[in-house]
């Protein structure tokens, strides 16, 4: 008497599987990066760098802005969103928040003051336009970042 032959789930079918979903996923992951990458140049504003962004975002850098506040979502969650700041509250605002700190008020986060001149104000302010003009898909989700 033969014994029958098992009709269930085996390990060359497994196999078989698991190559051809990581064959499959390998080649959708690869046509999102092409995606991806072929939508950051008219997304990314990279046309309206200035030498004052450069500078702006130096200033950014250098002061450690991002250890306090986040911008497009990155960052420390420590102070405000900035990535849309200019749209917000415009340049001027901006730059007589900055010039005004610490603002001592009890209670209240203080920013530290960087004593900067009038020309790094500019410089910082353009960076963060710069930055408020970057297609990020209306981020942040609202408009008080």
């Amino acid at each position: 008497m033969s014994q029958p032959k098992a009709s269930g789930f085996t390990k060359q079918m497994a196999r078989n599987m698991f190559y051809g979903g990581s064959v499959f996923f390998i080649f959708v992951f690869a046509a999102l990066i092409f995606d991806s990458e072929r939508k950051i140049p008219q997304r990314s504003n990279a046309q309206a760098l200035t030498e004052q962004v450069v500078r702006g975002k130096q200033l950014w850098e250098t002061r450690n802005c991002i250890g306090c506040h986040t911008l497009l979502g990155e960052g420390a969650y420590f102070a405000p969103e900035l990535g849309n700041v200019y749209k917000r509250r415009g340049p001027d605002f901006i730059k007589a928040w900055i010039a005004s700190q610490p603002t001592h008020i009890e209670g209240r986060r203080q920013m530290p003051q960087f004593n900067f001149t009038p020309e790094q104000l500019d410089d910082l302010t353009e960076f963060l336009r710069w930055t408020g003009e970057i297609n990020t898909e209306n981020w942040p989700p609202n408009i008080e970042g």
